[in-house]
């Protein structure tokens, strides 16, 4: 990503850097028991609709299942095993569904959606509390109707954080999950800190996920940057600082939708930090759009935040390329989720696989390992089981005019080389039924209700789509 990286706390501007990426480093004797050569998964399970999945105690692994959800047993990563699946959710009659993301913290689990706004007048729209402590049977404690459709949220504690979306908001509410009660604690307003936003699409200043650790939380908010917040104060967080890619000004210059909410500079979808909180990671998920320079998907910049207030940019990771990036292409091979943990970034492609990178020294990123089967998955996140020894990505159906089927995978946490590893320009026999592949950047323009990050529930920002991904896989949602 060769770009200027605008790092903000009263303006300080940084240079970021683009950065070559290359295998190195040998494999560790934990993870050398576990893998044969050549570099590859340890074991796979199909999970139906599977989205986000997130790494619990005990080796068990909580998958977003769009539908409902499923718990996995990884402990042998040879054999992941379905401990439960828990479908066709209902609170007060109405179904909790497009369910793309949950968040657990030890016995408790949260379950939410709808991810979209588009066609959900009839839906739950809140989220639902578990207690996980017999992962075969998940026991419901109770339950929240926000009102608002909710794309992402994060767990910590008794702490729930939630990020809210409407066409005049974008909010991170913070809950109170603890107790018999559920109970609203406060809110933080992109919107309010910067009213200047409220001049550009609601997509394109979308706070699209939060992820929260040692009393601060870390916001990508598309366009307008990536925003570190203080939250040890629940009812009154605040704002420590804030990254961004590209600015207020340069975004209402910009002529159309399509650029501004697909393309890059900007596009702050993901967030984290590792261990110690002293680097962040970026994730910006973008296509080419036909429009200016940078016209290509994006990947991920790594930051040094051991001075919260001062956050310096330090490396880039840059996107796997292919023939058409175009959005409706469907050879998606930009940043989606990841982990940092130990020194490794483990990270998450859609087509373009799955990558494990040195990040201990940032300015120098460093791949160990790449691992990717463009016809059959289109992966959402990376996840870290044991450090040094395995790993579990979840691979998504969500993406268009493909027919990829969901499915949890494990891999060993180690250098690798994939033995004859398949080309990401697309042969026609795994793109599906794809007219759209006669275009190129040619999105939507349309003023539509449905959230970016554009995986959605069928990964297109039109929520008719979503709903008959739904119908055809479910046959259970209604118009």
């Amino acid at each position: 990503m060769k770009r200027r990286a605008f790092l903000t706390k009263g303006g300080v501007a940084g240079l970021g850097l683009s950065l070559p990426s290359a295998a190195v480093t040998s494999r560790s004797t934990a993870a050398r028991s576990q893998q044969q050569e050549p570099y590859e998964p340890l074991g796979q399970t199909a999970l139906t609709g599977a989205a986000e999945a997130v790494v619990g105690d005990n080796e068990l692994v909580y998958v977003a299942a769009t539908t409902g959800f499923e718990i996995v047993d990884v402990s042998d990563p040879a054999e992941p095993t379905v401990l439960t699946e828990e479908r066709d959710i209902e609170i007060d009659d109405a179904p909790l569904t497009q369910i793309l993301d949950l968040t657990v913290d030890g016995d408790r689990l949260i379950v939410a959606g709808p991810a979209e706004t588009a066609g959900a007048s009839d839906l739950f729209l809140g989220f639902r509390r578990y207690d996980v402590s017999d992962p075969a049977e998940p026991a419901p404690t109770g339950a929240f109707e926000t009102g608002f459709h909710i794309h992402n949220c994060f767990l910590e504690g008794d702490r729930l954080f939630v990020v809210e979306n409407m066409r005049n908001e974008n909010r991170l509410v913070i809950f109170d999950v603890g107790g018999d009660e559920i109970t609203r604690l406060g809110d933080w307003s992109l919107l309010d800190h910067e009213p200047g936003w409220r001049d550009i699409h609601w997509l394109g200043r979308y706070l699209h996920d939060v992820y929260v650790q040692d009393e601060t939380a870390y916001l990508p908010c598309w366009n307008a940057g990536t925003y570190l917040l203080d939250v040890s104060e629940s009812a009154d967080p605040s704002v420590i600082s804030h990254v961004a890619d590209t600015t207020l000004e340069a975004q209402r210059e910009l002529d159309g939708f399509r650029d501004g909410v697909y393309g890059l500079p900007g596009n702050d979808h993901y967030a984290a930090v590792d261990d110690d909180g002293d680097l962040m990671a970026v994730g910006r998920e973008a296509w080419a759009t036909g429009g200016a320079e940078p016209d290509h998907p994006g990947g991920i910049d790594l930051y040094d935040v051991s001075d919260p207030t001062e956050p310096v940019h330090r490396g880039s990771i840059d996107a796997p390329r292919t023939a058409d990036e175009s959005y409706r292409g469907g050879t998606w091979t930009t940043s989606h989720n990841f982990e940092l943990r130990g020194g490794r970034l483990y990270s998450a492609w859609y087509r373009a696989g799955v990558q494990i990178h040195d990040v201990s020294d940032p300015t120098a990123p460093e791949r160990l390992a790449w691992w990717r089967n463009p016809a059959e998955t289109g992966f959402w996140t990376a996840q870290v089981v044991e450090p040094g020894e395995t790993f579990i990505a979840s691979s998504t159906a969500a993406i268009p005019n493909t027919s990829l089927e969901g499915a949890l995978y494990t891999f060993p946490a180690e250098a690798g080389t994939q033995a004859d590893p398949p080309s990401l320009q697309p042969p026609a026999e795994w793109l599906g039924d794809n007219d759209a592949n006669e275009t190129s950047g040619n999105e939507s323009d349309d003023d539509t209700d449905s959230s970016p990050g554009f995986t959605g529930v069928a990964g297109v920002v039109g929520g008719s789509v979503a709903l008959e991904w739904l119908r055809r896989r479910h046959g259970n949602v209604q118009d």
